[in-house]
């Protein structure tokens, strides 16, 4: 069961542990800096954008488009991570909300250039994020894209074999994309981008 707890009491260690499995190019994080390349060159086509992320963590993303004059709104439901992400963005909108439950009423009706979101969507059950992302993309701008880099695969032969390779510390707890599977659910245009083994960017446009 996904709690906020548990992300409050990793906060500290977080980027140490994500940095630990993409430099060892192991699941769940190989590819990781490569993926968040992948978003940050998509967003930043157009200067001074309107940028929503989701699951912002740390703010390890979300800091550097903020830093190139982006303006952010970000939600995490974790109060640690918003304590660490608030004051590298002291500008910045974030807001402490459970995707789970769909939306913050305050950013609903906003309109974005970018929504983009890094290995936090798999906390949602398949149909569940198909709905959240359907959510998601009246809040963009004509032209706009949703960005969403995470553990994903592109069949379901993929994932069984990362699974298989990495039972030691498969987390069965999670729901990773399968790319066939969720274009299926989707029933909208999406392409996906895999970058590692484990890991790729899916790229929605408006």
């Amino acid at each position: 069961m996904l709690t906020s707890k548990g992300f409050d009491l990793w906060a500290d260690e977080y980027d140490k542990t994500v940095q630990l499995s993409e430099e060892s190019n192991t699941y769940p994080f190989a590819g990781y800096k490569e993926i968040l390349n992948v978003i940050f060159n998509e967003s930043m086509q157009k200067p001074n954008s309107d940028i929503l992320d989701i699951g912002f963590g740390t703010g390890v993303l979300t800091r550097k488009l903020y830093e190139q004059g982006h303006h952010i709104d970000g939600v995490d439901f974790s109060s640690n991570m918003i304590a660490l992400a608030q004051p590298t963005m002291p500008d910045a909108n974030l807001l402490e909300w459970d995707i789970s439950k769909g939306l913050p009423p305050e950013i609903l009706g906003r309109q974005y250039d970018s929504i983009i979101s890094t290995y936090a969507l798999h906390h949602l059950p398949d149909k569940e994020k198909a709905e959240f992302i359907a959510m998601l993309r009246p809040l963009l701008k004509d032209g706009g894209k949703i960005l969403i880099g995470d553990i994903a695969f592109e069949t379901r032969e993929h994932l069984n074999k990362c699974r298989l390779d990495s039972i030691a510390y498969w987390d069965d707890d999670e729901f990773y994309f399968v790319h066939d599977e969720m274009r299926s659910l989707l029933k909208i245009p999406s392409e996906f981008y895999p970058i590692s083994h484990c890991g790729g960017v899916f790229i929605i446009e408006k």
